[in-house]
């Protein structure tokens, strides 16, 4: 296994980066109301919910439930009442017109209704939204026509909307959607015109689209096909989050864990009591995971990407999925002795101070193996 004790860049970013572990989305006590005076009426009831980067969420419940009217709040096309609505790290509420603007660049939408625009080709619709951003002609292009040829449309770039089946336009307008790479992405009832493999397409790249590239994915549906792809189930009713429930979350880290040296001394029971108690992060490339001197509190498993272990101003080791660091601050209690930068995107599973000490109490043959690992490192 190779090695590394953490830490974090010492030099000053040229951009402040969010905060490690912040959300995508943060709500607090949201409330919301239609209409005026003795007309008012209360649809959405003290709602709270925090969204990481790199997970698909599916929101069900009845028609009239308050999902879509959510989901508008989130995206800044409503004005928060009451309440506290955060994405991408900036409070909604104490936004001007034009900084709302710059916030819904950064969230792909998806409708029901496809609102493409009649005059221009499917590859032109796509094309017009990828212009927003920052890419040049070259990556425009090469974005635009990749993206339609991944949702099956790429016999269909030149056609206009009105050559197109109801379920060609409403992927264009996932393609619009998704071509800026955008860091949330709202749909509302994406799949409802598609059929099975049509709609296992799309689920397919939204989820490459959390996984690439660290984006949250939000997602009305009634459609059942979808909700086995999903990372989190959030039910509403009346106006209010009923439920929100995390699948499969530690049997994907179980599966995760299994073959890693470390982990394969621990019973399937001790293997889920771990896998339980772990946090899914994401980092973006550059990102400081910790920082050479600060308190050991938390243990690190990368599950996808690389990260630079960083000791006396160079670069000590390279790990990769499977490999972990953070052990050795948490077992001798001192400061981090080195620094962790993501190298490319990192996924990884976060194991908190006490619940590490709990595993390591649990198993003598996981404390035997990570005390060997502990001396090996220093």
């Amino acid at each position: 296994m190779r090695a590394a004790l953490v830490a974090e860049r010492t030099e000053a970013p040229a951009l402040a980066p969010k905060r490690v572990g912040e959300p995508v989305v943060r709500v607090e006590g949201l409330n919301h109301y239609y209409g005026e005076g003795e007309a008012r009426n209360q649809v959405l009831f003290n709602n709270h919910i925090e969204i990481p980067a790199g997970q698909l969420v599916v929101m069900t419940g009845p028609s009239g439930a308050g999902k879509t009217t959510l989901l508008s709040l989130i995206g800044a096309l409503r004005t928060v009442h009451e309440g506290k609505v955060e994405v991408l790290g900036r409070d909604l509420s104490r936004l001007g017109a034009g900084d709302l603007v710059e916030v819904r660049r950064d969230i792909g939408f998806i409708f029901q209704m496809h609102n493409l625009f009649d005059a221009l080709s499917a590859y032109e619709n796509v094309k017009m939204a990828a212009q927003l951003g920052d890419a040049s002609k070259d990556e425009i292009r090469q974005r635009g026509s990749g993206i339609l040829e991944r949702l099956g449309l790429g016999h269909r770039i030149d056609y206009k909307p009105r050559f197109l089946s109801g379920g060609e336009r409403q992927r264009v307008a996932i393609g619009r959607a998704l071509v800026n790479r955008p860091r949330l992405v709202l749909a509302d009832e994406p799949t409802a015109a598609l059929d099975r493999d049509a709609t296992m397409n799309v689920i397919r790249l939204l989820k490459q689209t959390t996984m690439e590239y660290g984006a949250a994915v939000m997602m009305v549906t009634h459609d059942h096909r979808i909700i086995d792809s999903a990372d989190r189930l959030v039910h509403m009713v009346d106006g209010r989050i009923m439920s929100d429930v995390v699948l499969h979350d530690a049997l994907r880290i179980c599966e995760f864990l299994r073959p890693i040296e470390l982990f394969k001394t621990l019973t399937p029971r001790q293997l889920t009591d771990v896998a339980e108690k772990m946090s899914k992060r994401h980092y973006d490339a550059g990102a400081t995971i910790i920082s050479k001197g600060d308190a050991g509190e938390e243990f690190f498993l990368v599950s996808d990407g690389e990260v630079d272990v960083i000791r006396a101003d160079r670069e000590v080791a390279r790990l990769g999925p499977g490999d972990f660091f953070g052990e050795v601050a948490l077992i001798s209690g001192e400061p981090r002795n080195a620094t962790v930068i993501a190298q490319k995107p990192v996924d990884t599973y976060v194991l908190g101070k006490t619940d590490f000490e709990a595993a390591l109490a649990a198993s003598q043959s996981f404390r035997d193996q990570l005390y060997r690992t502990y001396f090996l490192r220093q």
